[in-house]
This record gives structure tokens, sequence and C-alpha cells, in this order.
């Protein structure tokens, strides 16, 4: 069976769309793998089989035009083929860019799983700069209703994710646990004095962390604070709510979407070197992008349980899981190197364990 027909087959099983569609989407998960970039004019050329290049071409704009994605069933299928554990470390960012005079701005929130934050929801934002708390409050409210039963560990945001009617709204019963990093020139409140974070927290050296045990108040609301004086000498601080433990640890996680952004872009699929003007048509392709990412992703956790990745003597790996999956599959799908040891270590199978 060819490795269309494999993938095909392997798809319905998780899609109910129309046997076309996943047709469609498994000829466009190949050549991705195969072309490492979005722009349509590669992807056509990646299509292979007997039809023009140009009818590859117009199949991909037919799509992107015309069929609508359900994409709360794509963040099901995610968690499903992941088996991401609960409770979840959520974080949220935003990517932009700029084409000509287009600007791209998508409001994304992933579940942190294996040092990547795979997507559940992204919004494009009609406009430059940053999200707004009601954007954001939407954006969990949709979270919530999406997986109502979800126990939630943390969501974890940037300088951005800041502000009074935010952290109110997170603290508000049934509380949304978070972890946000706040402005070094932002006003902490303690016995009955306010002072800026950069103050409260000028005594640390690098590599120095500390934990205001007394209650603080930001922005006139109750929070837990922990700052870390970071190896160039910038000072993370990090507020959540009161009582909570490990602040600093678990910010940390929300670098996960940061590694997302990069696959999506100069790392993996080169989602720059798209030429969509219409939002819809980028939150389809983003989508997609998800998926491959999904793939990519279990196919290197199954090589990493077969031969574990060598670590560095700096601690970190000598190849990211992602790029174990993504080289590997090139591997098996390039016909130069497909019969060296794609027959070993086929991408079916990986998909359904």
């Amino acid at each position: 069976m060819s490795d269309y027909s494999e993938l095909r087959k392997t798809l319905q099983a998780h899609l109910p769309w129309h046997k076309a569609r996943v047709s469609f989407l498994a000829l466009f998960l190949l050549a991705l793998i195969k072309v490492k970039t979005v722009n349509l004019s590669e992807l056509a050329l990646g299509f292979g089989g007997f039809a023009l290049s140009e009818s590859n071409y117009k199949r991909l704009q037919r799509f992107f035009r015309g069929f609508d994605i359900d994409y709360h069933e794509i963040a099901q299928v995610v968690v499903n083929w992941m088996q991401i554990p609960q409770p979840w470390v959520l974080s949220v960012d935003r990517t932009t860019w700029e084409f000509g005079s287009r600007c791209y701005n998508i409001l994304t929130v992933g579940i942190v799983h294996e040092g990547v934050a795979f997507p559940i929801l992204w919004w494009m934002l009609k406009k430059k700069g940053n999200s707004n708390s009601d954007e954001r409050m939407r954006l969990v409210e949709e979270l919530c209703q999406l997986f109502p039963d979800a126990k939630i560990r943390c969501l974890c945001g940037d300088r951005e994710f800041v502000g009074q009617s935010w952290v109110r709204y997170l603290l508000l019963e049934p509380a949304m646990p978070f972890r946000l990093r706040i402005r070094a020139s932002d006003k902490i409140k303690r016995d009955g004095n306010a002072l800026a974070a950069q103050v409260v927290f000028a005594h640390l050296k690098p590599g120095e962390r500390q934990r205001l045990k007394e209650p603080c108040t930001v922005w006139g609301l109750s929070v837990a604070v922990e700052a870390l004086r970071l190896d160039d000498g910038k000072l993370l601080v990090v507020i959540a709510p009161p009582h909570d433990e490990n602040l600093v640890t678990d910010y940390a996680l929300r670098w996960g979407i940061e590694t997302l952004f990069g696959i999506f872009k100069t790392r993996g699929f080169c989602l720059e070197s798209t030429h969509f003007t219409e939002a819809e048509r980028l939150r389809k392709l983003f989508a997609l992008l998800t998926l491959a990412l999904c793939w990519s992703m279990k196919m290197g956790l199954f090589l990493h349980q077969i031969r574990p990745i060598s670590i560095k003597k700096h601690g970190r790996k000598v190849k990211s899981i992602f790029r174990l999956g993504f080289d590997h599959l090139r591997h098996i799908l390039l016909p130069s190197t497909k019969t060296t040891f794609g027959k070993h270590y086929n991408f079916c199978p990986v998909l359904r364990y």
C-alpha cells in the first residue's frame, strides 16, 4: 500500500470528513513534509502523482477558498492523538509577521506537552498590537466550553497578558489557575507600601529567586509573587493566585508556545512563506499545520522510545523530539532515501498508537 493510501486510511479513522477532503489532507501533509513550506506553488509540486502541478495548485486554492473546517473538531483530534495527560499547562501568546502591507496577528492558546504547546484555539486578530482583556476572556470561555471537564494546572502568559480586569477574571470562581509575568515597573503593595517590582527584588543576584511570604496585592488584587534574577540580569516576576506554589518553575513551561511558533515558522513549516491575505484561509492553514505538528511529534516520541535522544553536557537534547520525527518522516517520504529504513518505522502505526 502506498504512503498516500496508508495515511488516508489512518486519517479517516480520526476525522469525520468526506473521503475527498481526507484524500486532500493526506496529500497536503505528505507534500508539506517533503517541501518544508506552505507556499502553495511548492506544495503543488510535492503532491506528486500524474496530475499537473497547475491542477494541484488549483485544488489547493479550492480547499482554502471553499472548505469549512470545524476548529473544535481539530482541537479534539489534537488531544486524542497526543494523549495529553491532565492536569494541563496552557500557554497563551501571539505570533505576528507582516507580508507587504498586511499584518498577520494570531492569538493562540496551546497545551504544553513534551516541550511544545499544541494549539487548541487560535484567533485571527483584525488589528496590530496586543490582545485586550475582553479578547482573552472570550478565548478562555471558548476553551472551557470546548473542554468543560478538563483539569487545568495553570495558564501561563508573558507581560502582554496582564492587567487588573484580566487577572480579576481569572480569580473569579470557578478560578483559572495562572502564572503571569508582570513588568519590573509594576507596583507590588505590601504592608501598606507600594513599590515597583524592580525595587522589591533589587537585591537578587543572577540565578537567585525569592517568593514573597506576606500578603501582596498587584493592581488591587491579592496574589502570590515570586521573582528570579535571570543570567542576563533581567528580572522575571511572576504572579499567581494566593497560596499557589512553584510560580517561576511553572511559568518556565510557557516557552512551549515559543517552540510552537518556531516550528510553524523558520524551524519547520515556513508559515511566513504563505501569500494568503484573507484571515480565514490562514486560520485553515494553521489547522493543517497543527495536524502536521502532531504527526511529526508522534513519530519523534516513537523513535525516542526506541533509541533515546542523546543529552549534551549542558543538559539539552542533541535534537528536539519534533526535529527527530520530522526528519525521519522526510527520510521515509523523499524518493532518494525512502528504501533505506522507511519500512522499519512506518508512520501509520505511530499515528494509531
